[in-house]
């Protein structure tokens, strides 16, 4: 029997080492090698492999048709990145199996990324995942078969002028209470630019004026927004990524952040290219008010792979104070503490709607290739990239 022939079975990829896997770039050059152990001479037909890349996305909906009918609408949907296959043993041209002796034979693999790919990403309704598989088949036997996946990362330059554009927004509420006027509540925020990087603090400028005969609470949070597509229709998903509390704020009174730092935990880069699968991140500031909904202010932002240059920015001098430090790959927790529920920081009929299910924990955003990525970081560092 081959199974008894057969000692070791495996695929192995360049720059991996046991579970620990290095990170891909796309129009990356991807080696590795099939490995056969064998404890006597074995018979083989074929032995092929291919690499396959593909983001899905699939949810069901339930549906009432009336009174006591209801049936459930199913979403899927499939972009393909990568199809590529390989013969590494073929068959002699007499058409007769391949006698391979005992030992270990060794079949090395390369091939080429293509330029444009989605990061790895593992998400409630849809995932973006990279794999290869090799498959031995042999005469009068079933085909055997070894997979292995790896992670792809696009990068995401933060120092250009997008990204290093300072965004900001101002917002009131009128603070309403059994149809009495209850005065208003105004906020106005500001960050230094749109991209950052995970472990970068992110220093807040607000002022918060409290008009009200009411004691308020600011607070703001980075929001993580998982959109899949399929069909035309949207599924979303949010969560809490991190938060931070201010201090209340008496009637009448007014509270001004002067650069409230606020830290970017490991979490994956923005996904903003792929036709199904998106993720985006934003900067919310809120102000709790007694009585009625809060006051949402909301700044875009773009998580990216590539840090702020420490020369030659086009930041202000505050920002430089934040600036990114690369010593940050090195610190990250182990067990990062639970941000709170996204209903604890945003309530809104608009938020509401969308999030049908309960936000789940940061727990659940570092699951999957990204966190493996972050954690690879320790010993080296992200990939190269020019425009």
């Amino acid at each position: 029997m081959l199974f008894d022939r057969l000692k070791r079975f495996s695929l192995v990829l360049e720059g991996t080492e046991g579970d620990t896997a290095i990170a891909f770039s796309p129009g990356q050059a991807v080696s590795g090698r099939v490995v056969l152990e064998l404890a006597a001479a074995v018979r083989v037909g074929a032995l092929r492999l291919r690499a396959m890349g593909a983001a899905r996305v699939h949810w069901t909906e339930s549906r009432s048709a009336g009174s006591s009918t209801a049936y459930t609408q199913s979403y899927s949907d499939q972009v393909e990145f990568l199809n590529h296959r390989d013969t590494l043993l073929a068959p002699p041209d007499n058409g007769e199996a391949t006698v391979l002796q005992a030992g270990r034979h060794e079949f090395p693999f390369t091939f080429q990324l293509p330029e444009t790919l989605a990061t790895s990403f593992e998400g409630k309704h849809g995932s973006v995942r990279y794999w290869v598989k090799a498959k031995l088949h042999r005469p009068w036997a079933t085909v055997k078969k070894v997979k292995k996946e790896f992670t792809v990362i696009e990068p995401i330059d933060i120092n250009t002028p997008v990204l290093l554009a300072p965004q900001a927004g101002a917002k009131e509420k009128l603070a309403r209470a059994w149809y009495c006027n209850r005065g208003q509540v105004s906020v106005t925020a500001k960050i230094d630019r749109k991209g950052y990087t995970p472990g970068e603090v992110i220093p807040i400028f607000a002022e918060i004026d409290n008009c009200t005969n009411r004691v308020v609470v600011p607070k703001a949070a980075i929001i993580q927004t998982q959109t899949f597509i399929a069909r035309g229709t949207k599924k979303q998903k949010k969560s809490v990524v991190t938060s931070i509390v201010g201090d209340s704020i008496a009637a009448g009174k007014r509270d001004v952040w002067h650069g409230r730092a606020l830290k970017i935990p490991p979490v994956g880069p923005s996904i903003l290219q792929c036709r199904i699968i998106q993720v985006e991140y934003s900067l919310k500031v809120c102000v709790d008010i007694p009585g009625t909904s809060k006051l949402l202010l909301e700044l875009p932002l773009v998580i990216g792979t590539i840090p702020l240059h420490p020369f030659g920015s086009r930041t202000s001098s505050v920002s430089s104070q934040y600036s990114v430090n690369l010593d940050w790959l090195s610190t990250i927790p182990e067990q990062p503490e639970a941000p709170p529920e996204y209903s604890a920081v945003v309530s809104s009929p608009e938020a509401e709607q969308s999030l049908s299910p309960v936000p789940q924990e940061l727990g659940g955003i570092l699951e999957g290739p990204f966190f493996a990525y972050i954690q690879e970081f320790r010993f080296r560092p992200p990939p190269l990239y020019s425009e």
